[in-house]
């Protein structure tokens, strides 16, 4: 797999995890149906929290030190195309 297509992964399990942050968010806050299931309600909200939380955080620092990895390497090039010159 290239870095391109695992980047585009990553984004897209950041995107996932957003919505399902915000999804257990609503169904916590605003849902008059999961207030009606009581606590079944409760932990489907929950769960959504939770996995949108699984889904969004480790891809982040991930994504991150693959674009510093990458900068580095950017720079390093720069660098060593000046000093030919």
């Amino acid at each position: 797999m290239t870095e391109e297509r695992l980047i585009q992964w990553l984004k897209a399990s950041i995107f996932l995890g957003l919505c399902l942050l915000l999804l257990g968010l609503y169904f916590h806050n605003y849902s008059d149906y999961m207030q009606s299931l009581g606590v079944t309600g409760i932990i489907i909200s929950a769960a959504c929290i939770a996995f949108g939380l699984v889904f969004s955080l480790p891809t982040k620092m991930y994504l991150t030190f693959l674009l510093v990895k990458r900068e580095q390497q950017q720079q390093a090039n720069k660098y060593s195309q000046e000093s030919d010159k």
